[in-house]
């Protein structure tokens, strides 16, 4: 889109290792640390509060368990799909440079423009609020807690991410482990406890299982959506494949961990919900696993324990959607789609310092009105129409390169997924119709109104090259080049 300036190879900046005289983001997330990164986002705040609205849409415990399972074996199916992609086009950006690659410009700013402002930064506030709500409860205990402490708690969560994330991405990678496996540790808790109650016939809740279950068409797609919420970020690793070491084999090996484990102890934490509460006392509990009845009949005079790892669960998912996130921005504007300045690297820390404050500003900025999830939910099926817009990229490649592709994954999981996404993005519509959908394809469609002024006919006021300049001196930063040898 524009001709990229490198730095000279004797700054201090260059990754020696490269040689190339370019500066770079280093591969420094191995196979532990892609683990822990799709582990750690997807296990956020959402196990702890999906249950009981998968369960109010479904009906039904076996139900449930069954949308909690389908929910797993439709993302492994989108894991492996992308795992794909990410072997064809070794470039970080995940769903925006896939987008890019496979149906231009356009579209991939659309999905830019709609992540960056919008999803990416809601993401992030929305789990800072959660970690907020949790951290600053035991101080407030037999009282509401103040809006504006949550608030401050959360704001201050999100600065002390970007100060992680600015200084070293071995810094916040190993905080992705170590909280990673501190979430592992609290959901075998939570299922150990759930097998003691079964043993000790806790088991009415299956008694009659499929009872009430609920068939349409709308109420599964919807509960589809609660589900799915708390497996957000199974592709979170394809927005980083230049920093991956050999992602050609990380990758996928990293996704075939994450997924199936995460799948699996949803399902045994959710079957530790019903031995401990019954279904009438599960639609009533609020965050279920922060419940006060649940909490005495497994831990005992230990409850707090589950509080404290619902924050820090929270802060951990929160690290791994800003890593992620970042990243985006940092990408669209090296092709040419955000303002310069938002794709470069510090000279010395080598992390996309400029990006990561942008997001962390949106992000901010979204904490301040606090009352935003029903926007996070209406983007939830714009987030489905842009992985079935990347899934339909992946099906032309496999068409019409099937003579020299080396695929290794079947073309009717990506179909499946594909299909998956078109009804997770009509169903509710049709089903429940709200103006608010309107509104969110109306903001979609209003980044053409800045596409083509300021990026297809590059009308960029002069002003902006100095405003570049005085903040690449400021934060000590300068262009990169891809990693994608």
């Amino acid at each position: 889109m524009r001709e990229r300036r490198t730095v000279d190879s004797s700054s201090s900046a260059a990754d020696p290792s490269e040689g190339m005289g370019t500066l770079r983001l280093k591969r420094e997330v191995g196979l532990i640390s892609a683990v822990s990164l799709i582990a750690g986002t997807m296990i956020g705040s959402g196990i702890f509060m999906s249950p009981e609205w998968v369960l109010y849409h479904m009906g039904s415990p076996a139900g449930s368990l069954i949308i909690w399972a389908a929910c797993g074996l439709l993302v492994m199916f989108g894991a492996l799909s992308y795992a794909e992609l990410g072997t064809i086009i070794k470039e970080s950006g995940g769903d925006y440079i896939y987008i890019l690659r496979n149906f231009g410009s356009l579209p991939a700013f659309l999905f830019a423009y709609t992540s960056i402002i919008v999803v990416r930064p809601a993401s992030v506030a929305g789990v800072s609020l959660s970690f907020a709500k949790y951290a600053v409860a035991p101080f407030y205990q037999g009282c509401s807690t103040p809006e504006v402490v949550v608030k401050c708690t959360a704001a201050s969560c999100i600065l002390l991410l970007t100060i992680i994330n600015c200084l070293n991405v071995r810094l916040a990678t190993a905080i992705m482990n170590i909280f990673t496996v501190a979430k592992l540790l609290v959901l075998l808790v939570i299922v150990i406890g759930g097998v003691v109650l079964l043993i000790n016939g806790h088991t009415q809740s299956f008694q009659d299982a499929f009872q009430n279950t609920t068939t349409g068409i709308g109420p599964v797609g919807v509960a589809f959506y609660q589900g799915l919420w708390s497996y957000d970020g199974w592709n979170n690793l394809n927005f980083v494949t230049e920093e991956l070491r050999k992602p050609e084999v990380n990758l996928p090996r990293a996704m075939m961990i994450a997924i199936p484990l995460v799948t699996c102890l949803y399902l045994l934490v959710n079957v530790s919900y019903f031995a401990a509460l019954t279904p009438a006392e599960l639609l009533s509990s609020g965050a279920v696993a922060v419940n006060g009845d649940r909490q005495n009949k497994v831990l005992g005079n230990w409850v707090w324990v589950i509080s404290l790892s619902v924050a820090l669960s929270s802060f951990g998912s929160a690290n791994g959607t800003f890593f992620s996130g970042g990243r985006v921005c940092y990408i669209a504007s090296r092709e040419g789609h955000m303002p310069d300045i938002l794709s470069m690297a510090h000279v010395r820390c080598l992390t996309p310092s400029p990006a990561l404050i942008f997001t962390s500003a949106m992000a901010l900025i979204m904490i301040i009105p606090g009352n935003f999830s029903s926007i996070v939910n209406f983007f939830s099926f714009t987030a489905w129409l842009f992985y079935g817009t990347t899934i339909a990229g992946l099906l032309i490649y496999m068409v019409l390169y099937r003579d020299v592709l080396l695929s290794q994954v079947p073309i009717i999981i990506p179909i499946i997924v594909l299909i998956a996404s078109v009804y997770l993005v009509l169903a509710p519509v049709i089903d429940q119709p709200q103006i608010e959908f309107l509104y969110v394809i109306l903001f979609i469609l209003s980044g053409i109104i800045v596409y083509f002024p300021l990026v297809h006919y590059k009308r960029h006021p002069q002003f902006l090259q100095r405003i570049t300049l005085h903040l690449q001196l400021l934060l000590e930063v300068a262009p990169t080049a891809k990693n994608t040898n």
